[in-house]
């Protein structure tokens, strides 16, 4: 039967697809779909509204990286409006964020810890606990922020 479907000659039912696909160990969604081919230069415009993640009282986060990356590592510039703070629940196990202060202050709070940072501060921390990053400043903190899932 495979050898006719190489060929074009037949056409597996959705029964012998699944049987195919569990012989191989996969589901039929990763049986039939097509791989990502990243293209060798991708580009992400400023004004691109479909990179705009989250704009509130609180912040504007747009996302950086290519939105099919994501859940592996993503990329974000994240503007804390003074006095607030972006507030996180813990992501997977094992996922950590590393963020730069490019202007402002923020605060760092993980893991019943909490760090303060400042223009060009760089860290790194466990988000897979709850976690936040707030504003100490009197101005917007713009921030680079970076999330690596393992």
């Amino acid at each position: 039967m495979l050898s006719q479907i190489e060929r074009n000659q037949a056409n597996p039912t959705l029964a012998v697809t699944a049987r195919i696909a569990q012989a191989f160990g996969l589901t039929i969604g990763q049986l039939v779909e097509t791989p990502h081919v990243a293209p060798g230069i991708h580009v992400i415009r400023g004004d691109d509204p479909a990179h705009l993640y989250r704009s509130d009282e609180d912040c504007e986060i747009r996302t950086l990286s290519p939105l099919p990356l994501e859940k592996d590592v993503e990329f974000y510039q994240l503007r804390i409006k003074p006095g607030r703070a972006l507030r996180s629940e813990a992501h997977f196990q094992k996922t950590r964020e590393f963020i730069t202060v490019e202007q402002g202050r923020i605060c760092i709070h993980s893991a019943g810890e909490k760090q303060e940072l400042g223009k060009g501060d760089s860290a790194s921390y466990r988000a897979d606990v709850p976690h936040a990053i707030e504003n100490l400043g009197k101005g917007d903190a713009l921030t680079f922020l970076v999330v690596i899932y393992e």
